[in-house]
């Protein structure tokens, strides 16, 4: 384990952090709030620590980023980064507790969207544009925002993009991964454009676009009103949001292709197409369930649960509608996709779409062993064949999610809540959702929670968007020893 160069590249990520600290102040100056100041201080803490960390471990002799110092590299980044980005939430008076500055900021940076604050719209404007900015920002990963402009971090850079983006395979878009990084970005920047320029031209004004195009695209779900995305009362803008929290899902490699006229990419991927069979069918089902046990139209049916199944499976955790007055069944079904989540390569969080169809693919294909015990089978995702280790590893994963979940349901039943907001608030934290039922249901937040309980969904955040192995290997004994 190489300290120095551990410890050099987080401090490379806080300079990044401070700089985009900027737009804040910018946007307090501009509506002539009263953070300015304590935003410009913030901005400058992160600076001068990121600096000292980076010139302190500093040589010039480029060295490269081991396997195992990637895990611990992009962990302790996020974690770093959360405390600094919780920085203007204490200076500001927003939050008078630590633990709830941290973790409204790691509900920030993981795109969890779960919130303890309980009126947003008196928050200062650079605060809020702060608050939804660190969600943009962990949307891609300040890791892979390096990678695209920092090729000082050498050969190394690969494994930091392994340990922060682990997929099924790591397809590289372009022939350098640095390339990949910047188009990435490029991509990400673009959607979130005219995200808010249609916002706009649908009724937002400028800083509530921006700041809900920043949280759609990431998949974050924080709003600047306390109604969520309910507040604007507007079919077209809910279709809007709908649509890109959808797009949001989306592996960002086939939009590469797409945009370079490759459309027959799309249509080829078995994940984009099981993803939006997923999206169809729960809504579908959804609104039959809403139009049969309320007074809502069908076109107000469809809407609402449109909207919230792409919000929930998407882990984006907008709201519309309070779900928890919605039938048992049709809460069952949104509790099921925030498991489901978005594709791999996505922003959204969850299990992930092609993890659920490469494990029903090979259920199917062990039934159809045990009718055909003589049978050659094999498992191809998108006309490749794929060997064991992948679908072992693709189990492994499913398996420590699950047991993320249940252990850490049972340490919120221990420090007092009852049994439906431990586990949906376990699964909306572990799938870096937002919105639980219980005493953190939609129209509710997370303010209830015990201080002991919402470090347990901290860690199930950080876990979550890390996709558990990152975080969970951390923890064996054996990965320390030399």
């Amino acid at each position: 384990m190489n300290i120095r160069v551990i410890l050099n590249v987080i401090g490379i990520a806080l300079i990044f952090i401070s700089f985009f600290m900027i737009f804040p102040v910018i946007i307090s100056l501009i509506y002539k709030q009263s953070d300015t100041i304590t935003l410009a201080i913030s901005f400058f803490i992160t600076l001068i620590s990121g600096s000292l960390l980076f010139f302190l471990t500093h040589k010039h002799k480029r060295e490269e980023i081991r396997h195992r110092d990637a895990f611990i590299i992009v962990t302790f980044t996020w974690i770093m980064m959360s405390f600094f980005a919780s920085i203007p939430f204490m200076l500001s008076g927003t939050f008078h507790s630590f633990t709830d500055a941290y973790f409204e900021s790691m509900a920030g940076f993981t795109t969890t969207g779960a919130s303890v604050l309980k009126d947003f719209e008196v928050m200062p404007k650079g605060i809020m544009f702060w608050r939804c900015m660190t969600q943009w920002i962990g949307g891609m990963g300040i890791i892979v925002f390096a990678l695209a402009i920092l090729p000082m971090l050498g050969t190394g850079g690969m494994q930091l993009f392994k340990a922060e983006v682990p997929e099924v395979s790591v397809d590289k878009l372009r022939p350098r991964f640095i390339d990949t990084a910047k188009a990435l970005w490029f991509i990400y920047f673009a959607l979130t454009s005219i995200n808010a320029v249609l916002l706009m031209a649908f009724g937002m004004d400028f800083y509530d676009a921006i700041c809900h195009a920043f949280t759609t695209m990431a998949t974050g779900g924080f709003s600047t009103k306390n109604e969520s995305m309910a507040y604007f009362k507007s079919p077209p803008i809910e279709y809007i949001t709908s649509l890109f929290m959808f797009l949001a899902g989306v592996n960002y490699s086939l939009y590469f292709y797409v945009f370079k006229g490759k459309l027959s990419g799309l249509w080829k991927s078995n994940e984009f197409k099981f993803y939006l069979t997923v999206t169809a069918i729960a809504t579908l089902l959804i609104t039959i369930s809403v139009w049969t046990s309320s007074s809502s139209s069908i076109i107000d049916s469809f809407r609402y649960s449109l909207f919230q199944v792409v919000s929930l499976m998407t882990t984006t955790g907008y709201a519309t509608a309070d779900f928890e007055k919605w039938t048992s069944f049709a809460q069952i079904i949104l509790v099921t996709v925030m498991f489901f989540g978005g594709m791999i390569g996505s922003t959204g969080g969850g299990i992930k779409q092609v993890r659920i169809l490469l494990m029903l693919k090979q259920g199917y294909r062990e039934m159809y062993q045990l009718i055909h015990p003589r049978a050659i089978t094999t498992v191809k995702l998108d006309d490749k064949f794929l060997d064991k280790e992948v679908l072992g590893s693709i189990w492994g994963f499913v398996f420590l999610f699950l047991g993320v979940c249940i252990i850490a349901t049972i340490g919120m039943a221990a420090v007092g809540t009852d049994i439906i907001t431990s586990a949906t608030t376990v699964i909306s934290a572990t799938c870096n959702v937002g919105p639980a039922l219980g005493d953190a249901g939609p129209a509710e937040n997370y303010a209830s929670i015990p201080d002991a309980g919402k470090w347990i969904l901290i860690f199930c955040m950080l876990t979550g968007r890390l996709e558990v192995y990152t975080v969970l290997i951390l923890l064996i004994p054996h990965f320390w020893k030399k």
